[in-house]
């Protein structure tokens, strides 16, 4: 027996376009994001799930209404599963916070785990946080299917806590908006990862962007 969590990254929003960070920030979707959240609803839309998990934040609880639609679930929303809060950082390029933030930036960048932006929070923390939220999800659905809507940083918290590897892997592994992952629970404590960053649904599918 197993539980099965989709886990969905929230659509585009402006701030992701322009590079920003944006943490705790409340960025709602562009249209962009809202047409993201469609094309997946979509593709998931054949398929029961027994609950739908959103962070509180409007981009991942927009997201989540617009896929949970044909499905008539109700969002439970969860702070515990808001993004990283990145304090000072929040609003700024990655240019704009080395200016005044250098070193800080390149140790978050290099060994994230317990680096902590100005007025923030660790990665370390928001591990924490997640981990317990999604404990208790499956813990209420042992055998059960739940979409779990939420942010890049914090998917990526959940997928190396689950597979108990180095945190700092954490930048090795990549969230789309709306990128569909799968992570299978099973009884005996151990986790599986049968999905990673799936963009099928978008008309031009997976393209890494070129820097």
């Amino acid at each position: 027996m197993k539980n099965r969590l989709l886990l969905i990254r929230h659509g585009e929003t402006k701030w992701n376009e322009e590079r920003r960070f944006q943490g705790n920030t409340d960025v709602p979707l562009n249209e962009k994001g809202i047409q993201q959240a469609k094309a997946l609803r979509e593709r998931l839309a054949k398929f029961k799930f027994d609950a739908c998990y959103t962070s509180d934040l409007s981009r991942a609880k927009d997201t989540a209404a617009l896929i949970a639609e044909p499905h008539s679930l109700p969002l439970q929303e969860c702070a515990a599963l808001r993004e990283v809060n990145f304090g000072a950082w929040e609003g700024l390029t990655g240019a704009q916070i080395n200016e005044d933030y250098e070193d800080s930036l390149k140790k978050w960048r290099r060994n994230p785990r317990f680096v902590r932006p100005p007025g923030g929070e660790t990665l370390e923390e928001l591990t924490q946080r997640t981990m317990e939220a999604v404990q208790k999800i499956v813990h209420e659905y042992p055998e059960g299917q739940a979409l779990l809507i939420s942010h890049g940083g914090t998917i990526r918290c959940i997928i190396t806590a689950v597979l108990g590897v180095d945190f700092n892997y954490y930048w090795r592994i990549r969230q789309d908006n709306t990128a569909l992952s799968i992570v299978d629970f099973y009884r005996e404590d151990r986790a599986v990862l049968s999905l990673l960053n799936d963009c099928s649904h978008l008309s031009q599918g997976h393209v890494p962007e070129i820097y």
